[in-house]
């Protein structure tokens, strides 16, 4: 997707500045635990983008990752970069196409989990078939958890955002832990020096649909027992006892839903 050309520059002095030339900011979004400030800007005729700065060197690194990743990842449910643009400083901002919806990491959650059962079996299905084109392009999920998941309530839609971090894989992690929610990460995304591969994504997975299709009352279940069964070996501590990639997933939760 293209977009429009006032904000198709390659590069300006300040992002805020210049969006607020070409646009109505209609929101903005600082404080970000990723180092980034996102907006929300509306062009003339009612055209509306997604903006996101980094103003941080870590909050640079990431973008940098998430430009490389939506270059080898397309698929319908994952909102692409359409554009980015140089600001002083060796940072970059991301232009996106605006989605309406709201993130599913939060009061959204409670709402989503009243929806009828088929709908949301329809968001896990798009969240595993998103995920068959980023293993096709041998990349691996990290940081991947709720707040990924915008539901449009109206459209009944998912779509995927906030997935910069997501990299190349197999690969030896290099530091402490990855970046991520505990709820969502598998054991080896805590220790240096472990290996994260597709399997990681699995459990990721796993964990995602276990948190969509659960009630959030006593830990109430939504699914079949044959379903539950699938999570179960997706989220297995050790990655040798979960399925052996995200096709493989994808195939057994099928079968079972």
């Amino acid at each position: 997707m293209t977009p429009h050309p006032l904000l198709a520059v390659d590069e300006i002095p300040a992002v805020e500045p210049h969006l607020r030339t070409v646009g109505e900011v209609f929101r903005v979004f600082r404080e970000q635990d990723s180092g980034c400030v996102s907006y929300g800007v509306q062009l003339p005729g009612g055209e509306r983008w997604f903006v996101k700065e980094a103003t941080t060197p870590a909050a640079q690194a990431s973008l940098e990752r998430g430009w490389a990743f939506h270059q080898a990842v397309r698929h319908p449910a994952i909102v692409p970069q359409a554009h980015r643009i140089a600001v002083p400083g060796g940072r970059t901002a991301t232009v996106m196409p605006w989605r309406h919806g709201e993130s599913l990491y939060g009061p959204a959650r409670a709402r989503f989990r009243t929806l009828p059962l088929a709908s949301v079996l329809r968001a896990v299905d798009r969240i595993l078939d998103a995920h068959l084109a980023v293993e096709a392009a041998g990349m691996v999920a990290v940081d991947l958890y709720d707040g990924a998941f915008l539901y449009d309530f109206g459209a009944d839609a998912l779509h995927l955002v906030d997935l910069d971090e997501y990299r190349p894989g197999p690969f030896v992690l290099a530091d402490d832990r990855l970046p991520g929610s505990a709820r969502f990460m598998a054991p080896e995304e805590w220790h240096r020096g472990t290996r994260v591969d597709i399997r990681t994504t699995v459990y990721a997975l796993g964990r995602s649909a276990h948190v969509l299709l659960d009630a959030g009352e006593h830990r109430a279940w939504r699914g079949t027992a044959g379903q539950l069964s699938v999570l179960e070996r997706a989220t297995r501590a050790d990655p040798a006892e979960r399925f052996a990639g995200v096709r493989e997933f994808t195939h057994a939760w099928r079968a079972a839903t």
